[in-house]
Order: structure tokens, then C-alpha cells, then sequence
């Protein structure tokens, strides 16, 4: 008993961690209509922005200078490069976030140096008996955090006039324009909002590590496909994937394989989206003409 709420306190953590990735994703794709690949990479750099501000200041002001870089890093892509490609077709602008990659992954190494960096955790130490299994306060934290960022961030969709603008613009840009919706101003949030996500994504990860230029990759590929399974088209699906991708993929290494079982959680997915295309929760889109 005291194993499997093990796995699953673990789950939890690991599945916040992949909501938090996913919800960003599916924010910049129901807004700007295209993934954004170089989500992670750009998480990964202005993690590494946050290790140099540590080097001058404490730890929760080095995190907030780099969510700051990551606004500013968000709102410059948008504005100098993706609007920019509005001539560009929709695999072209694709590939231009994967040029984004390639970009990221270049000069990181160039500015920060190629040694890992390590990076303190918000809370240090302790450890909460739950059951007979452990979850240390820092894994705790992660979750309430992780739970409170949504609820606000679903609060702002639901609840407010921006994010009646946001839904309207993720419903039919076209449409939200004519009502006199400033889509622009909305997608440029987006992408600031996804750039802040990473940077907080890589900095609840990074110290079970270590920062380098790889440090969000596993984590971003299993946010992609949490969005799948999750299903794209609403913004809680992806979320509701990813718990179930930390859980499942937790439980599958521990009871089936340690070899193959994160594999094998993949192969289930891959097999559940051919049964059933768009997800979990997700909806066909119907275009009437």
C-alpha cells in the first residue's frame, strides 16, 4: 500500500510538471493555431537566465527576473517573427518555430557556458509521511503551485473579459476581429504566458538535475503528448492528459517493466488516439460552408 501511494504522490508531481508544459502549448496553439516546438527550448533558456541572476540576488527574485526574460521573449517572437510570417503557409510556420530550436540550442551554450548548473530548490529540505510513503515539501509545493497557476489561469478564461477574448479568438480569430477583439494583443499574451510557463516548468525540474541545454526535453515531448491525448481542441484535455500520463507512465514502470514502460504507456496512447482521434475530451470540428 504504502508503494502505490508512493507512485502515485510521485504521479502527481510528475503530472503537474506536464500540465504546466501542456497548458502553455495548447494556450499558444488555440490562439496562434500552431505548435509551438520550441516551447521547451525556450523554457530551457530563460531557466538558464534565472542561474545568472542567482548569482547576484536570492532565489525568488532570480525567478522572477527570469519569468520577466521569458515575457519579453515571448512577446519578441510573436512580434518580430511570427507575425511577420503571415504570408508564410501553416507547415511553413511550423518549421520556423523548429528553426527556433535550432536557434535556442546555439547560443545557449554560447552565453551560459556547456558545464551543468546546478539550481536550489524553492523549499530545501522535510519530508511528509503519508500512508507509510514519503513526498518531500518541495514535491508538495510543486503541486499546490502548479494547481493554484491553473485555477487562475481558468479563472481568467472563464471568468473575465480577456478571457472571453481569448476563447473567442481560439473559436474564430476572423470572428473575434470583426467584434472588435484586439487578437494581436491576445496572441502576444499567449506567447508570453507559454514563455513564462517553461521558464516556471524549468525551474521545478532543473534541480532534480541539473540546467543544460536538454534539461526540458523529456518533459516537453511528454507535454505534446499529453496534448494529444488530451485531446486539442479545449484547454482542459491536455491537462487532464497529463495526469494521466504521470500516472500511468509512473505505474506502468514500477508494475510492468522498468525497461519498457514508458513505451508501452506510448504505444496505448498511440493505439487510443487511432480509436479515438481527438482525445479524451476532444471535439470534431465540423466546417460548414
Amino acid at each position: 500500500m504504502s508503494v502505490f501511494v508512493q507512485l502515485l504522490t510521485r504521479s502527481l508531481e510528475t503530472g503537474s510538471i506536464y500540465a504546466l508544459m501542456a497548458l502553455g502549448i495548447i494556450i499558444i496553439f488555440r490562439t496562434s493555431y500552431l505548435v509551438h516546438f520550441a516551447q521547451g527550448t525556450m523554457g530551457m533558456f530563460c531557466t538558464y537566465m534565472v542561474t545568472v541572476f542567482l548569482k547576484t540576488m536570492s532565489f525568488i527574485p532570480s525567478v522572477f527576473c527570469g519569468v520577466l526574460s521569458a515575457v519579453v521573449l515571448g512577446m519578441l517572437v510573436d512580434v518580430l517573427i511570427i507575425r511577420r510570417a503571415n504570408g508564410v503557409s501553416h507547415t511553413g510556420k511550423q518549421i520556423i518555430t523548429f528553426g527556433l530550436v535550432m536557434i535556442f540550442l546555439g547560443i545557449a551554450p554560447t552565453i551560459f557556458g556547456v558545464d551543468p548548473i546546478t539550481m536550489p530548490q524553492f523549499i530545501n529540505s522535510g519530508d511528509l509521511n503519508i500512508l507509510g510513503a514519503t513526498i518531500s515539501y518541495n514535491g508538495l509545493f510543486n503541486i499546490a503551485f502548479v494547481l493554484v497557476v491553473m485555477l487562475v489561469l481558468f479563472y481568467i478564461l472563464q471568468k473575465t473579459k480577456f478571457g472571453l477574448a481569448i476563447r473567442a479568438t481560439s473559436a474564430n480569430e476572423a470572428t473575434a476581429r470583426i467584434f472588435g477583439i484586439k487578437t494581436k494583443n491576445v496572441t502576444m499574451f499567449s506567447w508570453a504566458l507559454g514563455g513564462v510557463l517553461g521558464c516556471l516548468v524549468g525551474v521545478m525540474i532543473a534541480p532534480s538535475s541539473a540546467v543544460t541545454t536538454f534539461v526540458l526535453d523529456s518533459v516537453f515531448n511528454a507535454a505534446c503528448i499529453a496534448c494529444i491525448f488530451g485531446g486539442f481542441q479545449t484547454f482542459v484535455g491536455p491537462v487532464i492528459g497529463a495526469y494521466l500520463l504521470g500516472v500511468l507512465k509512473n505505474l506502468t514502470v514500477y508494475y510492468v517493466s522498468s525497461v519498457w514502460g514508458e513505451q508501452i504507456v506510448y504505444v496505448l496512447i498511440l493505439l487510443f488516439i487511432v480509436v479515438r482521434p481527438n482525445g479524451l475530451i476532444g471535439k470534431k470540428l465540423v466546417k460548414k460552408v
